[in-house]
């Protein structure tokens, strides 16, 4: 009996690993650290929400595949942007870029590391002037309270900014005080768009008055569409504009949105309690000092740690930024809105040359038809001339024939004349 052949069936293909990642959700990030160090990682949606603390309905808005309009979102350990080509996420020690090789990426990028290594720099220089001390009366007044006395206080002064992660908000006695980490990177982002929707802006008066001068000398095909296609980008530019403009004046307008962007200050905040309670631990564990003194040491750090939570930050330096970047944005709407009532001007003066040249139409028209309802008397009469009946006047000579046919033209033109002025004086001819 013979043997049955076994069918082999083909092994399935295993896609390669760049593409099992690309389906998965992976893209590619360009994380800036606040100590101006830069790397490109591929990491995935879950693996960016850990980190961030964000959900996920926060990260669909930075999904390229999906168009969201100007946004930015504060949330407790980071801020969401998603501001015209800006998609990133800002944390108190990073920022997370994504699509950082695309070409309207690019010069945000190179800004935004040579931003944060100056940033790194000026602080550098200023702690070798003034080493190991640090004043955190600037700390204490953004948060609206008083640490003088405070075990926190005392540690800043004789630690420095060992127990911080980043002390960008710290200011140096004597010297000039640096906005914390986030706030540098949120001002890049602005200043980015900013001028990335002034250049458009500049680029589209720059086409359009020219263009729509032209329209107004000569209406032709080519310049209407031309004007026509003006008119899309001008009302797509000034709905992104006033967009981000938008987004500006919610953020002014609310107080709360803006304290939520002091990441610094909430991880500064975060670890004084961390700090004030492992004390208190510690000295509850203490079993040896049980007097009265101990126990007004502990009842101080519980009202410090008190003191610590339920404040919100001074967000005067975040209304000032703002501020600047909403009146330069509304500098650039300003400039678009100028743009948009001389398109609608032209277009008025257009639609009143188009209404006269149809008035001369008409009027041509009342013209010829008058014109064409005496030929046409005149032609009657030359039928009627024309017909093989017996007519005296047919017995004549030729004067009499001229006299009746220079009397008809004569008449008809008379005739043609007075209808005109029939219709000037009615107001229906100019």
């Amino acid at each position: 009996m013979p043997t049955q052949q076994a069918i082999s069936t083909p092994p399935t293909p295993v896609p390669p690993p760049q593409q099992r990642r690309k389906g998965a959700g992976i893209r590619a990030w360009l994380v800036i650290s606040a100590s101006g160090n830069s790397h490109l990682e591929e990491v995935g949606k879950h693996l960016i929400m850990r980190r961030t603390g964000l959900p996920a309905r926060d990260l669909r808005v930075l999904d390229p595949g999906l168009s969201y309009p100007s946004t930015i979102l504060g949330r407790d350990r980071a801020i969401v942007v998603n501001l015209e080509h800006i998609k990133a996420i800002i944390t108190a020690t990073q920022i997370w870029v994504l699509n950082s090789k695309d070409p309207s990426v690019v010069p945000f990028v190179h800004d935004l590391e040579c931003r944060v290594s100056n940033l790194n720099e000026t602080r550098n220089a200023t702690m070798e002037e003034s080493p190991g001390v640090l004043d955190s009366r600037h700390s204490s007044q953004r948060f609206g309270r008083s640490t003088s006395g405070s075990p926190e206080a005392e540690m800043l002064e004789t630690n420095g900014s060992g127990s911080l992660v980043y002390t960008g908000d710290m200011q140096v006695e004597g010297a000039v005080k640096v906005l914390p980490f986030e706030l540098r990177v949120l001002e890049v982002c602005f200043e980015s768009v900013c001028r990335s929707l002034e250049a458009e802006t500049s680029t589209l008066e720059q086409e359009a008055y020219p263009a729509l001068d032209e329209l107004t000398s000569k209406t032709s095909t080519h310049n209407l569409q031309r004007a026509r296609h003006i008119k899309s980008r001008l009302v797509a530019l000034f709905g992104r504009v006033q967009k981000v403009r938008d987004e500006f004046e919610n953020l002014l307008d609310d107080d709360m949105d803006m304290a939520e962007m002091y990441l610094t200050d909430k991880l500064f905040d975060l670890q004084v309690e961390e700090d004030a309670s492992k004390k208190e631990l510690e000295k509850d564990i203490d079993t040896f000092d049980l007097d009265n003194e101990s126990g007004e040491d502990s009842q101080n750090n519980k009202s410090s740690s008190g003191r610590v939570t339920g404040f919100k930050p001074n967000v005067e330096e975040l209304e000032m930024l703002l501020e600047a970047y909403f009146a330069q944005i509304g500098g650039t709407l300003n400039k678009l809105s100028a743009l948009r009532e001389y398109v609608d001007d032209t277009e008025d003066y257009i639609n009143i040359m188009l209404d006269d040249k149809q008035n001369q139409l008409l009027q041509m028209g009342v013209l010829l038809s008058t014109a064409t309802l005496l030929l046409n008397a005149s032609i009657a009469v030359v039928a009627l001339f024309g017909m093989n009946i017996k007519i005296s006047l047919f017995k004549t000579g030729p004067a009499e024939f001229w006299e009746t046919a220079i009397g008809t033209v004569v008449g008809s033109l008379a005739l043609y004349f007075i209808a005109f002025y029939m219709g000037k004086k009615k107001g229906l001819l100019e």
